[in-house]
């Protein structure tokens, strides 16, 4: 097993996007749902695989281009490496005072190594100074528990 690590930055408006979060249902719309719906899914089945924002479900990051991989790691504890130097750079831009404490961040820390050496992907996002986010990532590849049937995003 390996561990990919995402980063995405944006305004709340994008991230707000909710529909290019989800995959799309299996089945498309019935008929007599109309034009506009059939075109809806369609556009939302071929953009979901390809756009940058972060999946609702954290597995998904696996079906998205490798292109947007940060970072791979064969060991859970240089991904936290990763996780933890994005979480210092950048936390001074957190809105939340709580949020920016060192405690806070090396108790994430902390709990993203724990879940990673169960094989458990780890999923964090902070409002940014507004009306931005920030969504990180580490997703377990090469079977994830979550979604074992996914390949590796980069072959």
């Amino acid at each position: 097993m390996h561990h990919h690590g995402y980063l995405w930055a944006g305004t709340k408006q994008r991230f707000d996007e909710e529909a290019l979060r989800r995959p799309p249902h299996p089945d498309p719309p019935p008929a007599a749902a109309g034009p506009e719906l059939a075109q809806r899914y369609k556009d939302v089945r071929a953009e979901f695989p390809v756009v940058d924002l972060p999946p609702l479900e954290t597995a998904y990051w696996l079906v998205k281009p490798g292109g947007l991989v940060r970072g791979t790691w064969n060991e859970p504890e240089e991904a936290v490496r990763w996780l933890d130097a994005r979480l210092v750079e950048y936390a001074p831009r957190f809105t939340s005072e709580a949020d920016r404490a060192r405690t806070r961040l090396a108790a994430l820390v902390d709990s993203a190594a724990a879940s990673l050496g169960g094989g458990v992907d780890v999923s964090l996002g902070f409002y940014l100074e507004r009306p931005s986010y920030l969504s990180l990532a580490l997703v377990c590849c090469s079977p994830n528990r979550a979604q074992p049937e996914r390949t590796c995003p980069l072959g």
